[in-house]
């Protein structure tokens, strides 16, 4: 069952750009705490193929993603250019791994288009929509789907053990 999907950033708003592989994402500033160098993560036991592991963030222990792995786009292959966005999903803060942040884009009126209907509703869980910039199309993610409900509060319950 597919979480409700989340409001559309307003005109104005801005928008951080992360590179995965050869394509370009952007995601809302809002949920954006901070951006981090890669530096390895502590396996987590039992955590889907997609979790990287965890992570001391002063003192809090948080979840790390690949994202790109998380999107059906392979898994990462961290380096030194690698970055962790720490973004603030349904609550609690989770590590996004990416290969880098590329810029800060300012969502101007009619640049956001939908979603192309591909016949997968599984789309919609985790794409809000797309644009044209002029580096190419960038896809706007929604990070309410990147630890699905009932994987969050297992993930919440290792990283708590493991604390």
């Amino acid at each position: 069952m597919s979480a409700p999907q989340t409001r559309l950033p307003a005109v104005g708003a801005e928008l951080i750009m992360v590179q995965i592989g050869d394509q370009q994402f952007a995601i809302d500033i809002m949920s954006v705490r901070e951006i981090r160098g890669w530096a390895s993560s502590t396996p987590l036991p039992h955590a889907p193929p997609y979790v990287r592991g965890m992570i001391n963030l002063r003192g809090v222990i948080l979840p790390v993603v690949d994202l790109g792995s998380r999107l059906g786009l392979g898994t990462s292959q961290p380096d030194s250019s690698s970055v962790v966005v720490v973004a603030q999903i349904n609550g609690r803060q989770v590590g996004l791994l990416v290969d880098a942040v590329c810029d800060i884009l300012l969502l101007t009126e009619n640049m956001l288009q939908e979603t192309p209907d591909v016949g997968s509703t599984v789309i919609q869980d985790f794409v809000q929509g797309v644009m044209t910039t002029e580096g190419g199309i960038v896809t706007l993610l929604s990070l309410d789907e990147v630890l699905p409900g009932g994987m969050e509060a297992e993930i919440g319950a290792a990283v708590a053990m493991a604390a």
